[in-house]
């Protein structure tokens, strides 16, 4: 074996060995790949999984995946050496809200560039003649769904790679551990001899957390068994020696998929609670013993959809394992305290060749191509990778493999994890509570129920799936805050201090924008990668000489500071600190703000004294503060930050002084509402890794005047082209979608939504979207596909609400 490699991949399945593949397509040589199992029947899920390639995914990035996993399937396909059949896939509907929630899985595939159509019970029985098509409501048919021979796509990838000298398999090696050094892994430990290795990848999917732990990355996933099982021959099948002619079928009603194998049929179930296995306790294969008592309520189900298995057996039946993370994505790219260390696990058959592409790319150029902040590895806080949390957060995700999920639904178990230190005065206003990255953050307060006798003619009912996990109170809350003053829970935004001699040179290189505009000056920005594209968006403020705050969200926090720290120079003279938990926050804001805080501090806080994208040091009461002269609701007023232990204090004081001014607390569901009606943009949705500034419309957050910053050379280009699709806000007369619902000229789908919601103040249904520039003109007619009903909407101006920002500079 190799002493010595450029690239070590650990694992052989099927996501491995496409990283090599995609690398060697890249032009890398000197790649080994291991794996404890034989070639190429390595006992992971590639070599028992049954294959199914269902496409459409709520994820953008998802479906990608599944997409380029199809292309790359295809491709790799031959008659002699089968590795994929395109005969179609179909999703079922039993009940009435399945196959409404079939119609939003059709947007997400006309969002997303995947054809799809609707069939009816009939026509669904056209396809696949052995179902029942008197108890279902209808289908979804993806034509170019199939079914995916893993271990045969392996073997053709692992013999192109071969035959161009480019990677060197080795099955049957067992890696052991790992040598680093200075923040590098250096060796990799084998039990058949130590490998030199100048870059790793962890490709081992179940088994992946055992090796990752020794380098001290901690990955929540666990691996959960799902049962399968082949019938013996249907009758109506006699003779059928082609391997799959029916489309692959999926009955989520009752979390089963189906697949036809020759002239039987192939039922795999998750309809049974959750069987979790410890990756240190998989073994050898991921395979398990069936467990008989599990099948029941499946085995009715699946006999009522195809009545040719009444009194069939299964002479082939196991339980199989999978790999679940705690929020369903992969894990993916390079933890923030190693420099040569990547994952690619918590992947599916179906996602595979994606991943594969993507980490491969991303492994060559230093960034991805497609947006993947949502499966970075170092999303996770530490909480996430405690026993306790991961086997009842991967056991829900079991649950709901197949479930109906809301945009908006929340967990059931594990909460009040992270608790803002004024928490228990959220409680008394009777906080509705959605979590966010474990903290508790109110949606709204059923104590401003009063509010709606005053503003309840002004917030338009809603009903069925846009009414869930919704209430008008939000709608009150909104307008209250407009009109008077709203203070709103703000613990869980993520900070960061940046110090040190070096440190604002460094802030500078991380900031499309000019940070370095004096002490006390807000600077909103963006942290691009090299294509000039998001990688988040946020404020920095200087606070000091060498010393910088950044403020960001809770949701990307971790992976903002992973990003910041791969970027600290070598040898930098600076600090950089995740400060979250030594601080508390609270957002004081409407037009009524100034006099709540004039009551409670001796300091001038005038528009003149404290201008707005300013910070200050001031005392509240007999609390030390710093107040940031920010709003994103679009209103005047402040973040105001203190110690923790300040925390209760600061809220019960702001609000006693604020009740002779109408003060209300605010939720989550108003805070989203308002900064849609003001324009301002959201990271994930409107800010992604495939749009630059110009094209969201915040060229304003751009200097590129500066001597040089993380994307600059791309900004420089793409300022010189004209974009072919910008950011666009719009008004829908009727209906209130939730986002990510295609957006149509006629039958051809020109974009999608990133953002909606309704504008209380501004009377109007809003959504932006992304759309081709020819499309993005005031007054144009298009129409939204909401669950299958076409709503009008019209192209308006951006902002709908203070477009010359006057209520936050007064």
């Amino acid at each position: 074996m190799e002493k010595e490699a450029k690239l070590v991949i650990i694992g052989a399945g099927i996501v491995g060995v496409s990283a090599a593949y995609h690398l060697a397509e890249l032009g890398w040589q000197d790649i080994v790949v291991l794996d404890k199992g034989p070639l190429f029947h390595t006992g992971g899920s590639t070599s028992h999984a049954p294959g199914l390639v269902f496409q459409t995914n709520g994820s953008k990035t998802m479906c990608i995946f599944a997409q380029q996993t199809v292309e790359l399937l295809n491709k790799l396909h031959s008659e002699d050496h089968p590795t994929f059949y395109p005969v179609g896939g179909i999703e079922v509907a039993y009940t009435k809200q399945r196959w409404q929630d079939l119609h939003r899985r059709w947007g997400w595939g006309k969002a997303y560039g995947l054809d799809s159509q609707l069939l009816s019970p009939q026509e669904v029985q056209e396809h696949i003649p052995v179902i029942d098509p008197s108890v279902i409501r209808g289908g979804l048919y993806v034509p170019s769904d199939g079914d995916a021979l893993a271990v045969n796509a392996v073997e053709a990838m692992a013999a192109i790679t071969k035959q161009q000298g480019a990677v060197t398999y080795y099955g049957e090696t067992e890696v052991t551990g790992f040598q680093t050094s200075s923040g590098r892994v250096t060796q990799v430990l084998t039990d058949k001899g130590n490998i030199q290795a100048e870059q790793i990848l962890l490709a081992t999917n179940i088994w992946g957390p055992v090796l990752a732990d020794q380098l001290g990355v901690h990955l929540p996933l666990m691996a959960v068994e799902h049962q399968y099982l082949i019938s013996e021959p249907l009758e109506s099948l006699q003779g059928e020696k082609r391997e799959i002619v029916h489309p692959i079928l999926r009955n989520q009603d009752f979390s089963m998929y189906f697949r036809q194998h020759q002239d039987r049929y192939g039922i795999g179930s998750y309809k049974h609670e959750p069987l979790l296995v410890d990756p240190y306790q998989v073994g050898k294969d991921a395979m398990h013993p069936f467990t008989e008592d599990d099948f029941q309520t499946a085995h009715a189900a699946a006999k009522e959809l195809i009545p040719e298995l009444h009194g069939k057996s299964f002479p082939t039946h196991f339980n199989g394992m999978f790999a679940f993370t705690i929020d369903g994505y992969p894990i993916l790219g390079k933890p923030s305290h190693l420099k040569n260390f990547w994952t690619a696990i918590g992947i599916w058959v179906t996602h595979s060749g994606g991943v594969g592409k993507a980490i491969a790319q991303w492994m060559d150029s230093g960034q991805p191509t497609i947006d993947l902040r949502a499966m970075d590895v170092n999303r996770f806080s530490d909480y996430m990778t405690t026993k306790y949390y991961l086997t009842r957060t991967a056991a829900q995700q079991y649950r709901e493999v197949y479930d109906i999920i809301h945009p908006k639904q929340q967990m059931e178990h594990t909460r009040e994890i992270r608790l803002a230190p004024y928490h228990r005065h959220l409680k008394d206003l009777g906080g509705e509570f959605f979590e966010s990255v474990g903290w508790e953050r109110p949606q709204w307060y059923e104590s401003n129920k009063r509010l709606l006798a005053a503003y309840g003619d002004q917030i338009p009912s809603r009903k069925g799936w846009s009414a869930r996990y919704w209430s008008p109170i939000q709608g009150a809350e909104h307008l209250a805050a407009r009109e008077k003053a709203a203070l709103f829970e703000l613990s869980s935004f993520f900070k960061i201090e940046i110090s040190g001699p070096d440190a604002a040179a460094f802030v500078e290189y991380l900031s499309a924008n000019r940070v370095l505009r004096g002490e006390g000056k807000i600077v909103y920005t963006a942290l691009l990668n090299d294509k000039g594209t998001y990688q988040s968006d946020l404020t920095i403020t200087q606070i000091g000489k060498d010393r910088f705050w950044i403020l960001t969200g809770a949701s990307t926090g971790m992976t903002d500071l992973a990003w910041i720290k791969q970027h600290v120079p070598q040898n930098a003279n600076l600090q950089v600190r995740d400060i979250t938990s030594a601080y508390t926050a609270v957002g004081l804001w409407g037009p009524r703000a100034r006099r709540v805080l004039e009551k409670l501090t001796n300091q001038d806080i005038s528009n003149q004294a404290f201008p707005y994208l300013t910070a200050q040091t001031i005392e509240i009461e007999a609390i030390p503060a710093r107040a940031f002269r920010i709003s994103y609701i679009g209103e005047l007023g402040w973040e105001i930050y203190t110690p923790v232990e300040f925390g209760d204090r600061l809220w019960k004081v702001l609000w006693d002084a604020g009740q002779t001014d109408e003060l209300i607390a605010a939720g989550m569901g108003a805070f989203e509402s308002l900064r849609l009606e003001k324009g301002y943009r959201a990271l994930g949705a409107e800010l992604t890794a495939e749009y630059t500034p110009y094209q969201a419309g915040l060229g304003w957050t751009v200097d590129l005047d500066q001597d040089d910053f993380l994307g600059k050379k791309s900004l420089l280009e793409a300022a010189k082209t004209k974009p072919e699709k910008k950011l666009c806000c719009l008004t829908i007369k009727e209906g209130a979608p939730l986002g990510k619902e295609p957006i149509l000229d006629g039958n051809q789908v020109v974009g999608y939504i990133t953002s909606t919601d309704f504008g209380y103040s501004v009377g109007q249904h809003i959504a932006y979207a992304y759309l081709p520039v020819e499309y993005a003109r005031e007054g144009r007619e298009l129409e939204v596909d909401y669950r299958g009903e076409r709503l009008p909407a019209l192209v308006t101006r951006d902002p709908l609400f203070d477009p010359k920002m006057e209520k936050l500079n007064r």
